[in-house]
């Protein structure tokens, strides 16, 4: 079997903060916090007890470049298959528990790499913790203190009257403290919500009063585009203070496509190795081609290429030269034609028509030097 990287890709030298410190943790094979790279988390869509069903998803999670992936466990069904599904899985998996505090010592006991919490729903949960850190640590299991404002306790929503920054934090350091009583802090903290505004300022008050690593995720952040965009400016706006150990792009899309804008957010802010990266331009009425039309087959013509390469697809004589002279592999399109720039030197002129295949062509040669 050909073993899977459960790392991230080498950080780039460049980054736009230095990083919060923080205690580091153990979420299997993956270090979360204390200067680790940061990590891309998704979770599964399936039934968990559907194990068949669950392990092919992750597999394909894994493939997408997903290093920590949780499964729900609402049912008993959900609880026995823990163990087979923590095994077989290539990535470690995170069981996320509500309401049930049974379910916690299940799926420590089944080996799973970490155990998520909501201290808001799980009501016996509090009597319970000296047992459950008792567990955890004897195995081994870090615990993910997972606060949500549409599940915040009813104490702290009658104190605050809504789900403000001030009343997640307390809700997740109260929690943390419960722990800390028994001697357990191996622990991770998130404080969700779904206004970027509100999640931001809760994580900023959060890291003044703590110093566990942390797992950002805007929660019911949307369908794709929208979600997109409100995790981008939040994570952004954390990630680019140094705040942040692990991400969760939550979407209502499959679970592969929060892979995918994780990764491509942690990359925009060289808080990982840039892979294929397409620049095009957005097009005006000094186009003389279909720019649209040139960046989406070049885009999908290079879907899979795993090393690290900057295309510039570009439409007119203003800009169209210069950035095809700076990305690795570029095209200045004009009169019918297309300019094919390599490492920034004009290597040919091709008809309109050859463009996409002349640039994969290229693409396949440069990636093939580079590996």
């Amino acid at each position: 079997m050909t073993a899977v990287p459960l790392g991230v890709p080498e950080v780039p030298a460049r980054q736009v903060a230095p990083r919060r410190r923080s205690r580091r943790i153990q979420v299997g094979p993956v270090a979360v916090g204390g200067g680790a790279p940061v990590s891309v988390q998704s979770m599964t869509t399936t039934r968990t007890s559907d194990i068949g069903a669950t392990l092919q998803q992750i597999a394909e999670l894994t493939a997408s470049g997903c290093q920590i992936v949780r499964v729900a466990c609402p049912t008993q069904d959900d609880a026995d298959a823990l163990a087979t599904i923590a095994r077989k899985s290539r990535i470690p998996v995170i069981a996320d528990i509500h309401f049930q505090p049974k379910y916690v010592f299940a799926a420590i006991e089944a080996g799973c790499a970490a155990v998520r919490v909501n201290p808001g729903n799980i009501k016996k949960f509090d009597d319970q913790v000296k047992e459950i850190a008792e567990a955890a640590k004897e195995h081994g299991t870090p615990i993910r203190i997972g606060v949500n404002a549409g599940s915040l306790d009813r104490r702290l929503l009658r104190k605050y009257g809504k789900a403000t920054p001030e009343a997640l934090v307390e809700s997740a350091l109260w929690e943390a403290s419960l722990f800390e009583e028994h001697d357990f802090r191996d622990i991770k903290i998130s404080v969700k919500h779904n206004d970027p505004v509100v999640m931001i300022e809760a994580y900023r008050q959060l890291v003044a009063q703590c110093d566990y690593p942390l797992h950002l995720g805007v929660t019911e952040a949307g369908p794709s585009f929208q979600g997109t965009i409100k995790s981008a400016v939040a994570f952004g706006a954390l990630l680019s203070q140094g705040i942040g150990d692990t991400i969760r792009v939550s979407l209502s899309a499959p679970p592969v496509e929060e892979v995918k804008v994780g990764t491509q957010i942690l990359e925009s802010l060289n808080l990982r190795r840039r892979g294929l990266e397409i620049v095009s331009c957005p097009s005006c009425g000094r186009a003389q081609v279909d720019v649209y039309k040139l960046a989406e087959e070049v885009t999908a013509g290079l879907d899979g290429l795993e090393v690290p390469l900057r295309v510039a697809v570009m439409g007119c004589v203003v800009n169209g030269p210069g950035e095809a002279r700076e990305a690795d592999l570029g095209v200045a399109s004009g009169n019918g034609k297309g300019q094919i720039f390599v490492k920034g030197e004009v290597v040919k002129t091709v008809p309109e028509s050859r463009i996409v295949e002349t640039l994969i062509e290229e693409a396949q040669r440069l990636a093939e030097r580079m590996k």
